[in-house]
């Protein structure tokens, strides 16, 4: 601490404002991105705007929030988006009106909007706990086995999905209570916002308030030691893919219900969205670093990339160039923090 204090006292005040921009980088590029673009339209600074930008980012900042807990225990999950997808497509089946001429399930009878809510963030959820299993039981690394169970997620979703007599036709006729969280509001303020920042306050402090939360942080930064010190590796990792599993099916039912309806497609490459969010906002890919509110930028920022390159008419193909250098810069960036480290 003394340290520290002296390390300050010593630093003339131009390093105490690049110190200040250093640690604070990824706010530092989203304030000049909505300078840059507010500067060219105006009309981008507004209500609406930030209202859509809102409603468009919700689930994904479930989704990354997800994501985040299991960077942070040292692993990776590309099954995220094709969980996505499948909660939509679970969602959906189940929530059509009784008069819609292409029912799912023509015989069904109208059911309590909770219990496919709870049925798909289930089926999720035992999907992530199965990569958590694969992976701890097994050794198998976390970028294979994931990468097997999105692959068969998908044939499983895409089985359903061709079930007679929808016969892998877009699911609609979606039942207005149940899109009414993805389209509604409380007062001037969306659900599916108010939903969304629930999630990311209960994550925020799993991870800063809870041993568990603690624990997901020991186990990232060195597994090693944290058996030593008597952590349960393999249960606490088992468990952070299985609520980051639950968290992504979530997202997807909320996926189905603000836009009313859901196919297969659904949640196509969300995985490298939220994995880039994360690491841009400083969660390390290699485990063991990261914070909530990080995430949240880092999200905002390939959201306004995405919404505020369109906004002002920049060609969606240089979006995707921004979006690569940024992403790069960023793992460049964690690699040299921990080569520092060592």
């Amino acid at each position: 601490m003394k340290t520290d204090q002296a390390v300050k006292r010593r630093r003339p005040s131009g390093g105490n404002a690049l110190h200040f921009i250093q640690q604070n980088i990824i706010f530092v590029v989203l304030l000049i991105l909505i300078v840059a673009i507010a500067i060219i339209n105006p009309m981008f600074v507004s209500l609406n705007v930030l209202k859509d930008l809102l409603i468009q980012n919700s689930t994904r900042l479930i989704i990354a929030s997800g994501m985040a807990l299991i960077l942070i225990v040292g692993g990776v999950d590309l099954s995220a988006g094709r969980s996505v997808g499948l909660a939509a497509v679970i969602a959906a089946s189940m929530m059509q009106t009784a008069d819609y001429s292409r029912r799912f399930y023509p015989d069904l009878p109208q059911i309590n909007l909770i219990i496919p809510v709870v049925i798909a963030v289930a089926v999720c959820a035992l999907f992530g706990g199965l990569n958590g299993f694969l992976i701890t039981k097994f050794s198998i690394p976390a970028f294979i086995a994931t990468l097997g169970t999105q692959v068969a997620i998908f044939g499983i979703n895409s089985i359903y999905f061709d079930l007679p007599p929808n016969s892998s036709q877009p699911i609609g006729g979606i039942r207005k209570d149940f899109t009414y969280f993805g389209s509604g509001f409380v007062g001037f303020v969306p659900i599916i916002i108010l939903i969304a920042l629930l999630i990311l306050g209960m994550v925020w402090l799993i991870l800063k308030k809870t041993p568990f939360g603690r624990n997901i942080y020991a186990i990232g930064g060195n597994k090693d030691a944290a058996l030593v010190s008597g952590i349960k590796v393999a249960s606490t990792t088992v468990l952070v893919y299985a609520i980051g599993g639950a968290l992504f099916g979530l997202a997807g039912v909320l996926e189905c219900a603000r836009t009313g309806g859901g196919t297969n497609a659904y949640g196509a490459s969300y995985e490298f969205d939220a994995i880039a969010a994360c690491v841009v906002g400083g969660v390390s890919n290699t485990g063991g670093v990261g914070t909530i509110p990080g995430m949240i930028a880092g999200v905002f920022i390939f959201g306004i990339i995405n919404y505020g390159l369109t906004f002002i008419g920049v060609n969606p193909y240089w979006q995707m160039i921004f979006k690569g250098l940024i992403i790069v810069a960023a793992v460049g960036v964690d690699i040299s923090k921990n080569v520092k480290k060592r």
